[in-house]
């Protein structure tokens, strides 16, 4: 089975050709394939249709599937212009189609409009998630704190009650922000099935628009994650777009030992 591993600034996804699989992939084969030692190491899997329209399926780490990845959109928009030799495409995902822009190493791609509430965020009786968080809804959850500590939070430790907290009945993705000046932020993520990661694209939009919601900075908005700096445009009707460097790192084939003990799986 051949596979390209990317990243998204500092964000890993493995691309697979749905030709590539005898069936489709399984949570636990999912989960050995993204471990970093006894795998090829990743945030994610994207399976990227072998039939037009052009269509990615992305499967976190524990084998969930994503509604939508910014940066795993914008590997898989890279992917299939290296492929196909385009400059633009559009390209079909969990959360409806989403368009892409090439140039150089830069994928700009529309990330429809962010909502401040959906199905996804049910408060009731209890405590609150987190004190002032702000909710976002991008196709997937998000919940955004502002926290000016957020370079010495224990991530493992804050994010985890937080993803399963009882009013998101999906879990949500979890982002930690503070304004750096008029339009920049620093943002860290827990993200829903797979945990910290570098960065993450659906996650620094959602903190930028949490940002610009609560008049802490303006668009356009410089997110500075771990691995990177994107950049999110924010319309007056929340519509977004995400911009950044993606890069492919490597490609190979997985050794038939190994995908033996995939199959065991």
């Amino acid at each position: 089975m051949r596979f390209e591993k990317w990243h998204g600034a500092g964000n890993a996804y493995l691309v697979i050709e749905e030709a590539e699989l005898r069936h489709e992939l399984r949570p636990a084969q999912v989960t050995r394939i993204c471990h970093p030692d006894l795998g090829a190491g990743s945030d994610g899997i994207l399976v990227i249709a072998a039939t037009a329209p052009q269509r990615v399926r992305i499967l976190n780490p524990d084998g969930s599937e994503a509604e939508f990845s910014g940066n795993g959109t914008r590997i898989a928009v890279g992917y299939l212009a290296r492929r196909d030799r385009l400059k633009e495409l559009t390209i079909d995902t969990l959360k409806g189609p989403v368009s892409g822009t090439i140039d150089g190493n830069m994928v700009t791609v529309d990330a429809g409009s962010a909502a401040l509430d959906g199905a996804d965020h049910v408060p009731s009786d209890g405590p609150a998630p987190a004190p002032g968080y702000r909710f976002v809804n991008l196709g997937n959850p998000h919940c955004v704190i502002r926290d000016p500590a957020v370079d010495g939070l224990d991530l493992a430790a804050v994010g985890p009650p937080i993803e399963r907290h009882p009013w998101f009945p999906n879990r949500t993705n979890v982002e930690f922000y503070r304004p750096l000046g008029e339009r920049s932020i620093r943002m860290r993520v827990w993200e829903r099935g797979a945990g910290e990661t570098m960065s993450s694209g659906s996650g620094s939009i959602a903190a930028a628009v949490a940002a610009v919601v609560a008049g802490d900075v303006r668009s356009p908005v410089t997110v500075h994650t771990d691995g990177g700096r994107l950049t999110v445009e924010i319309g007056a009707d929340l519509a977004v777009r995400l911009t950044g460097p993606v890069e492919p790192v490597v490609g190979g084939r997985f050794e038939d030992s190994f995908m033996a003990t995939l199959e065991a799986l």
